[in-house]
This record gives structure tokens, sequence and C-alpha cells, in this order.
């Protein structure tokens, strides 16, 4: 389903995608809802829809009966597995991958162990699961992968990332020579930021930052259904604020950033620290430290998302991270969020603590998705 040049042609693509994308957010719907809603002329619908049927990328599910007079509605819906996407993500000494339907279903998944220290090595293997995916599935519209750290977008670079110890990369470059798919490189934390505004339903007309807790901190704002990456790609990255300048030393190098006080290897370390072999798993053996220890983790991140509700005014945001089961951590990130704001501002910025972690190969997945329906 493709249209070249300009003029009608050019018109007639950005319909269908717009066409796409709708038929993705209601699953089921009909012609005539798809004119309402898109504001098109129902003739322009209709040969579009029958351009889809023809390439056997949606059904006909059979007329629903209407309360007036008139020609009934035939109820239509993708084949959201004749359009497919994959998402690779890179962590250190790790690849996680999905290929996911049209709708963000997962339809295959795999994750091994493996070297990623040496750029070349890494790309090199990373040619080869692009070309075994698409082999395996050739309706995929395309492939994004996935890396921790600086990442441009549009060139394709991995400026810096500390957790794979590269600098200065061209992922781009070496990895569309070598296949044919549509490619995207993104950071992992924005993938995974887009994923989460369609999982909560929310508007996409608004903004939303989405913050994760793992073995790092990171975070994104989503604007207007985009990714905001910031002029030298930063933009969200809240793990690297200094909350205490005289800290533990963060991975970026510097001292005291707030990863070095909220993230997967910080709360362990602090566990530790107060009872020798206490850790995560087995914290609830000492509650009463579990709970000092999510408390001041809460009480840390409040604190910055404060700021974050004071500068960028979000109408959300997502806490993506393990400690979302434990009351206390909620309850201080609340409370804290709540103090160090403007009264009028907290009241109009929900908080949505989610109690699944995302996994942002799927992110990665509806990135594809999301660029495939772009208007040209």
């Amino acid at each position: 389903m493709k249209a070249a040049g300009k003029g009608p042609a050019l018109l007639r693509l950005n319909n269908l995608k717009r066409v796409m994308t709708q038929l993705r957010t209601t699953r089921i719907t009909s012609r005539q809802d798809l004119a309402l809603a898109l504001e098109l002329s129902k003739n322009t619908v209709s040969l579009i829809v029958d351009d889809l049927l023809e390439a056997g990328l949606i059904n006909e599910l059979g007329p629903v009966s209407v309360a007036s007079a008139g020609r009934p509605k035939i109820e239509i819906s993708l084949r959201a597995e004749k359009l497919k996407s994959a998402g690779i993500m890179v962590e250190r000494q790790a690849i996680h991958w999905r290929v996911c339907d049209y709708y963000s279903q997962v339809i295959a998944e795999q994750t091994w162990r493996t070297e990623t220290s040496d750029p070349e090595q890494l790309l090199h293997e990373l040619v080869e699961v692009c070309q075994t995916l698409h082999a395996a599935h050739p309706e995929l519209l395309g492939v994004a992968i996935g890396f921790p750290g600086i990442i441009d977008p549009h060139r394709g670079w991995v400026h810096f990332s500390a957790h794979l110890g590269w600098q200065n990369v061209d992922v781009m470059t070496i990895l569309s020579h070598e296949m044919p798919l549509q490619l995207r490189i993104m950071n992992n934390v924005k993938a995974a930021a887009l994923l989460s505004v369609q999982q909560l339903e929310l508007n996409k007309s608004q903004s939303h930052f989405y913050l994760r807790i793992s073995e790092g901190l990171g975070g994104a704002l989503v604007e207007q259904g985009e990714v905001f990456t910031g002029s030298s790609w930063t933009a969200g990255e809240i793990g690297h604020l200094t909350v205490q300048p005289n800290g533990e030393r963060c991975s970026c190098g510097r001292l005291g950033c707030l990863e070095t006080l909220v993230s997967k290897p910080a709360i362990q370390q602090q566990l530790a620290k107060r009872k020798p072999g206490l850790r995560w798993q087995n914290g609830d053996s000492e509650p009463e430290i579990l709970q000092e220890v999510m408390t001041q983790a809460g009480t840390h991140l409040g604190n910055a998302l404060s700021q974050v509700m004071q500068l960028v005014n979000p109408a959300s945001i997502i806490i993506d991270g393990p400690w979302n089961a434990q009351p206390a951590f909620v309850q201080a990130v609340q409370q804290a969020a709540q103090a160090g704001t403007l009264a009028f501002t907290f009241a109009h910025t929900a908080l949505h603590f989610l109690p699944l972690r995302i996994d942002p190969a799927n992110g990665l997945a509806l990135a594809v998705i999301e660029q495939y329906e772009r208007l040209s």
C-alpha cells in the first residue's frame, strides 16, 4: 500500500495512513464511522477500504443493524497479523527482541546473553538477527533497535552509552546497508514511553512524562504523541539530576545523581548496607528496613518529580518500576511530589504507578508502526 509523488497521490497516501491509525485504535469500525471520525468523504474512505480488502489487510465482519433507515453498516477490522513490526532491545550483555502484530500483541520473542562491549561485533550480530527475523516474518514493516544511553534517533548514532561502554557509534549506516527493511534507532526508555501512553489510553494531544526504574533510571517526555528528545537527545534524563552533591558516584561519572538513590543497584546496596546479605528478593524478611529504604527512595523520586511538574507541566507522570508494589514507596513519592509542587499544578497532574513493567522491545515495535503511519 504505497503511493508516490505529490498532489493527489500524496493526499491519498496520507489519508491511507490516517485510516490505518484509526483502524488500529478502534479495532472494529465501519466505512461510515471512519468517514465521520476522520472527516473524509465516504467515497474516499470506501476506495481506501476496497484497496485494503484487495490487499488482504482487513476483514469484513458483516452488517450491523441500525435504527434509522438506510444502508446498513458493514463492520471491518484489520488483519493485524498481516502487518508486523519488530523491536530489538540491546542492554548490557544481553539482546532481547519481540515481533508484534499491528495491535502490539506479541507473536514471538527471544532473549540471550552476549558480549555487547565491542560495537563492531555486536552490530554484526544485530544484522544477523534482523535478517533472520525478516526471513521468518516477511510481513515485517520494519525493525526498531533500542540502546541505553544518548541516542540521536535521526542519524541513528549512539553518542554515549555508559552501560555498553560505547561512544560515537554510527549504527544506522552500518545496519541499513545490510537490510532492506525500514530501520529505526532509539533509546530504549523513550520507546517504552510510547507504549506506556498507548497502554494507559492517554490523550495524545497532551504531554506525558514516563519514568523507568531499572539498572539505571531513565525518563522521556511524550508530546503530541511524539517523544521529545531535545537538542542533544538528553531530554527526560531525570536519572542524572544531582540530588546529593556529595553522594555516591554515578555510572555517568558525576556524584549524587538520582540514579544512585532509586535504581535497582542503588536499592540493593542500601539494603545490604543496613543488614549484610539483605537483598530486594528477601526484603520481606526485614519489613522495617525495607519500608525505610522504600520511603527514602520514594521521597527522593517525589522531590525530583515535583521539578518535572513545575518545569514541564505534563498531564500525567507514569512511573514504571519494581518498587511500585511497595505502598511505602508509592505514598512517599506522592507526598514528596505534592509538597514540592504548587497545589494547582499537582492537582492537574495524574500520577500513574504501573502494576506491570513495560517491555521496551514492545515499545520499539510500536515505534515502527507509528513511523509507518506518520503523515508525509
